[in-house]
C-alpha cells in the first residue's frame, strides 16, 4: 500500500517534479458535475501521478483542479467558487483557495490563492493552464476545452 504521510521535503519533491502525460487520449473538460480524472508520470516513469478535474452541478464557477501521488495524496489542490474553507486552527480561508501538502495534516490546510502564480482565476482555462504550471505538468494530458471553459 502508498505510503500516506509524506515528509514535507518529499511533498514538495513530488510537487517539483516534472510530470507528463502517459498517452495521446484526448478529454473534454468537465462540464456541470461531471469530474475527470487523467494519469500523469515523471519521466522516467517511476512515478505516477493524477490530474483530478471536477465541476460543480449548478454553479460552474465552482471548479475542483487536484494533483495527487501515490495515488491517494492530495498534494495540490485549487477550489475555484464554492464555500470558504475553515483551516485547522479555526481561520477561515475564503474561495478561492489553494490546499498544498503538509506534513501531518495533508490537505487539511488552505491558503489564499497566491495571485502571482493564478492570474486570472474567474477564467477557468487561464487557471488550469497556471495549475499545471504550478504543479510542474510540463507536458500535459490533451483536454478539449469546452464552451463554459
Amino acid at each position: 500500500m502508498a505510503d500516506l504521510n509524506l515528509t514535507q521535503a518529499e511533498a514538495y519533491a513530488l510537487i517539483a517534479m516534472e510530470k507528463h502525460r502517459v498517452n495521446e487520449d484526448r478529454s473534454d473538460f468537465p462540464m456541470g458535475g461531471q469530474s475527470l480524472v487523467l494519469p500523469i508520470q515523471s519521466p522516467d516513469k517511476r512515478e505516477q501521478f493524477l490530474l483530478d478535474l471536477s465541476r460543480g452541478r449548478i454553479d460552474l464557477l465552482k471548479v475542483k483542479m487536484q494533483n495527487r501521488g501515490r495515488q491517494v495524496v492530495v498534494l495540490v489542490r485549487l477550489d475555484l467558487g464554492g464555500a470558504p474553507h475553515r483551516n485547522p486552527d479555526d481561520q477561515e480561508i475564503p474561495a478561492p483557495h489553494l490546499h498544498v501538502y503538509r506534513e501531518d495534516y495533508g490537505d487539511k490546510w488552505a491558503i489564499p490563492v497566491p495571485a502571482d502564480r493564478f492570474t486570472a482565476t474567474t477564467d477557468v482555462w487561464a487557471t488550469l493552464e497556471e495549475f499545471m504550471r504550478f504543479c510542474n505538468i510540463t507536458q500535459p494530458p490533451h483536454i478539449e476545452r469546452g464552451l463554459f471553459t
